[in-house]
């Protein structure tokens, strides 16, 4: 591409947004306190339950509400519920909505909307199948008690009630929860602390939320998701500015208010910015490379083996990231520190081992078949890590066929089986939150279920069946000795590569205060002082 070219369209870029950034400003003067974020990545699709994108589950933050909710320490605490308790053999359990609960169509929340928001989403959440597998029934005892009766004890109810991180299991009205699991739902309502202005969405540049007059907030302080959800600004608009360096621009001139995900290379411009802030804790996340196991080369195990060889953590990390101090490698498919981490059957991954590669790639006789692998050129905090990792995999001896695309149309063409040639893909690169991969029955990445697994549809029987172990484990030691059995079996059989942890924390003005660390966005509590 020619330099000066592209620097100039950069540049009309930049003038172009920041005069649509001050066009949205002048309209939404009127509309009281406005928070103006600038998210990681533009919303396409509003379905929380049919995708895992994290876009998506932030705007379910804005507008549902859950049964249970973590804290910053990972407990977990009523949100919806007021009360619940369980039977001797723990096999039923009795939970009691709380008072005042409504959607934002004025109908009120009953148990029939929560079981049929349960069994929507555990079709195809990872827990949430798991769930399901154990449960005999739900039962509607009246309009806000319900129970959900187990053919064995399931000690993770909790935490699936509860899940913080995708897929969240929100409450929706049961009209719109009985929308088949396979196929999006079509409205957006809620009961949530904000409400979904959709006649004001315009995908790929703006996302209106208002302030839900009716919503009654739990009491308790907030901490964590949990707690009181105050929305404390009268309306928030996610502002889609897809070039990083203007949104540096946008927040520096005041035009908006929060970048969540800047890119790494941004930060050195907000060193001498006294009106802009970095969160104090960065939000901690494992980078991970998907494999396609259904398409060739990658349905052969050993293909896959020789992928992981040739792949280099530190490389890879480097690349995208950049500052030394905003990464780790992490040889473990837990959270690295967190009670299941292990390097165990990690001794032969994630080293950049050419000569292994090479040899590996020999004895299973790859043929040339291209890799495709998908490049979200749009999302800066994983832009970098597919060109890396096509440079690895090349000098490895695969064909590497890099496409650039936006993460919306990634994230809509992951779903496709077909081969890569016909829409379908190899490869794509991906990063969760720590509280997605605490244990082998919530990692999306261990699911070995065939066509229920996460997009790339690992298949192991044995797999599952630890996974399954895990869940009736009665002690902290057999629960450590399964999930690192889950481990040597996953990376034996190539499930994905662990790429390593990376940090980012969001950036905003100092007249923000009340943004919640350590979770992915959500804009409750958050508010806006008039700037000085």
């Amino acid at each position: 591409m020619n330099t000066r070219s592209a620097g100039v369209r950069i540049g009309l870029a930049a003038v172009v947004s920041c005069c649509v950034v001050s066009l949205w400003n002048a309209n939404a003067e009127q509309a009281g306190k406005v928070l103006r974020v600038a998210p990681h990545s533009n919303l396409t699709i509003i379905d929380p339950v049919w995708t895992t994108a994290y876009i998506t589950q932030e705007h379910g933050y804005m507008i549902y509400d859950t049964l249970f909710a973590q804290d910053s320490q990972g407990g977990f605490h009523p949100q919806m519920v007021d009360r619940y308790q369980t039977s001797g053999d723990n096999k039923t359990w009795t939970f009691t909505l709380r008072d005042g609960l409504e959607f934002h169509d004025g109908s009120p929340v009953t148990s029939d909307d929560v079981i049929a928001s349960l069994r929507r989403w555990g079709q195809r959440d990872s827990l949430g199948i798991t769930l399901l597998s154990v449960t005999e029934g739900f039962e509607a005892v009246d309009k806000k008690t319900f129970r959900i009766k187990l053919k064995e004890p399931y000690p993770l109810m909790l935490e699936s009630l509860g899940k913080s991180s995708t897929n969240v299991p929100f409450i929706m009205p049961k009209r719109i929860a009985e929308t088949p699991a396979d196929k999006q739902i079509s409205e957006t309502i809620g009961s949530g602390p904000f409400i979904f202005a959709k006649d004001e969405w315009k995908p790929g540049e703006k996302i209106v939320y208002l302030k839900n007059p009716k919503y009654k907030p739990r009491p308790e302080p907030s901490n964590g998701l949990a707690g009181g959800k105050i929305a404390k600004v009268d309306r928030v608009e996610w502002l889609i500015i897809k070039d990083p360096q203007t949104q540096v621009n946008a927040l520096v001139a005041g035009e908006i208010d929060m970048i969540e995900s800047p890119a790494h290379e941004s930060y050195a411009a907000f060193k001498d910015k006294p009106d802009i802030q970095l969160e104090g804790k960065a939000v901690r996340r494992q980078a991970m490379l998907r494999f396609n196991h259904l398409q060739p080369p990658f349905n052969h195990v050993k293909i896959r083996q020789a992928a992981m060889a040739a792949l280099d953590q530190t490389a890879l990390l480097r690349a995208q990231v950049g500052i030394p101090t905003m990464f780790s490698t992490c040889l473990s498919v837990y959270p690295c520190g967190s009670p299941l981490s292990t390097s165990k059957g990690m001794e032969q991954i994630g080293r950049g081992d050419v000569k292994r590669a090479k040899a590996l790639l020999k004895e299973a006789g790859y043929d040339g078949t291209p890799v495709v692998i998908m490049q979200p050129t749009d999302l800066a905090v994983l832009a970098r890590f597919p060109v890396m990792a096509a440079q690895l995999l090349r000098q490895a001896g695969f064909k590497v066929d890099l496409q650039a695309m936006d993460w919306q149309t990634l994230v809509s063409r992951r779903a496709k089986k077909d081969p890569p040639d016909k829409g379908g893909w190899n490869i794509l690169i991906t990063n969760f939150t720590r509280f997605d991969l605490v244990n082998p029955v919530a990692h999306p990445m261990l699911a070995a279920g065939c066509d229920k697994a996460w997009f790339g549809w690992a298949c192991d029987s044995e797999v599952e069946r630890l996974r399954q172990a895990f869940l009736r484990a009665s002690t902290d030691a057999e629960r450590k000795a399964l999930g690192e059995q889950v481990q040597v079996r996953a990376m034996e059989l190539g499930l994905y590569f662990p790429i390593g942890e990376y940090w980012f924390p969001h950036a905003f003005r100092r007249n923000v205060h009340g943004v919640i660390e350590d979770f992915n966005m959500v804009l409750w509590n958050v508010d806006k002082e008039p700037r000085a």
